[in-house]
């Protein structure tokens, strides 16, 4: 019997391990097999975080089912198999010490992705699986109850087949989308895709003026822009909290880059609007508090010098800058440039114009529909013997090691199914 995977990524390798490692404890004589593309295995790996790798978050499955919004249900059966204290137990089995910061992020204590992809590997390899780099997949055919993968030099005969071929991000890493392809072909839908956790293009001319500002804690919040008629939404569609960056055509960071794939959700930019909380800890009275008390224990004082005790000078310069109050005193700061000042310390308005696309982007949102697959085995419901795992899926979550943890938990899952659907 064959088991045939394409795609040596975080998905893959996972699920070769989980499948040959099922298939040698049911003593079932199987050949286990990754097709990867390139000449090496788990790129996105070793680029990921900074080439870092964020193995997963310190969470429990339901942090990780929050952080893919209304796709998070899928991963329950998934999450119970492979939950994220199992994923850092495991890499340390491998050979791979972990440390959490924090932001809850899970990283290698070498700070090496290289040794989180050569454990993985070696992980798969040790359960009997071989791992065939620079095997280019041509194209997938139906073949009684199982598939014929056709390659550039032969094809393959496969009982169970494995897709965790990516998605569309970052295809300089080699995935480039034809797995949608191949899936079409076996009679699945695709959710349109776009980029996710992409930085965002926009901005005023100041805010490209600053740009490399990093700010630690903002938060980014995406609200709907209400059609002629409607009222406006008393609460924004999603709020972010943590870091980010004024670029010179827009924004970065974990939080302008966790709203990202709602943005794009939208289909056009001007569909959503995107504010800034600058100073998410401090509530807008007790702004407009201050500004009252500066005024009448401290007028002299600039305006700007007292605000850049909260956020950076540059920024603190344009912000005043932009209420044209950037030499002002408190003694001298009109009513509605405080009003200003406090609405762009609290809300300030990000125009957004478009992303920098999949070239930029560290997932992609869209993918094989999750209505088609069975989360419990990752099993497709249309085609018996076809699994499916990984960034292929309509799934995409938040920055922080959340796409790796769906990544390794329906691997594993598919894996383990597929050897286990073996009579």
């Amino acid at each position: 019997m064959n088991i045939v995977i394409v795609g040596a990524g975080a998905a893959g390798l996972m699920a070769a391990a989980s499948a040959a490692g099922a298939c040698r404890d049911q003593s079932v004589a199987c050949r286990v097999v990754v097709l990867e593309k390139n000449r090496k295995a788990g790129v996105k790996i070793l680029m990921s975080g900074g080439t870092r790798c964020n193995i997963t978050h310190d969470c429990g499955p339901d942090r990780i089912m929050e952080a893919f919004g209304r796709g998070g249900s899928f991963l329950r059966q998934s999450l119970a198999m492979l939950p994220p204290d199992e994923v850092v137990r495991l890499f340390n089995s491998l050979g791979v010490a972990t440390q959490v910061e924090s932001t809850g992020k899970v990283f290698p204590t070498s700070n090496r992705a290289l040794d989180v992809r050569d454990s993985l590997l070696r992980y798969a390899i040790e359960a009997g699986a071989e791992v065939k780099l620079e095997s280019v997949v041509k194209g997938i055919e139906r073949d009684g109850d199982g598939f014929v993968v056709r390659m550039e030099d032969g094809d393959l005969r496969a009982d169970k087949l494995i897709i965790t071929s990516g998605g569309r991000s970052y295809p300089g890493c080699g995935t480039i989308g034809e797995g949608y392809v191949w899936m079409k072909s076996l009679g699945h839908s695709i959710t349109p895709t776009r980029p996710a956790l992409v930085p965002l293009v926009g901005g005023e001319a100041w805010m490209h003026e600053i740009s490399g500002v990093t700010l630690e804690k903002v938060g980014a919040s995406v609200w709907s822009v209400p059609e002629t008629g409607q009222k406006a939404d008393k609460r924004p569609l999603l709020t972010r909290t943590g870091g980010f960056l004024f670029t010179h055509i827009g924004y970065s960071g974990p939080t302008a880059m966790d709203v990202s794939g709602l943005i794009t959700g939208a289909g056009e930019p001007t569909k959503t609007r995107l504010t800034l909380d600058l100073v998410p800890d401090i509530q807008s009275s007790s702004i407009e508090s201050w500004f009252d008390e500066s005024r009448r224990r401290d007028g002299k004082r600039k305006v700007v010098a007292a605000i850049a005790e909260w956020v950076p000078k540059r920024l603190a310069d344009a912000i005043t800058h932009d209420a044209g109050v950037n030499d002002c005193s408190f003694a001298e700061l009109p009513r509605a440039a405080m009003m200003k000042l406090t609405s762009n310390l609290k809300q300030l308005p990000l125009p957004v114009t478009g992303t920098r696309g999949f070239e930029k982007a560290e997932v992609t949102a869209g993918g094989v529909s999750l209505r088609e697959v069975d989360p419990r085995t990752m099993q497709s419901r249309l085609v018996n013997n076809l699994f499916i795992a990984g960034e292929i899926l309509d799934l995409d979550g938040w920055i922080g090691g959340y796409n790796f943890q769906s990544a390794f938990s329906t691997g594993y899952v598919a894996g383990l199914h597929a050897a286990k659907t073996i009579a």
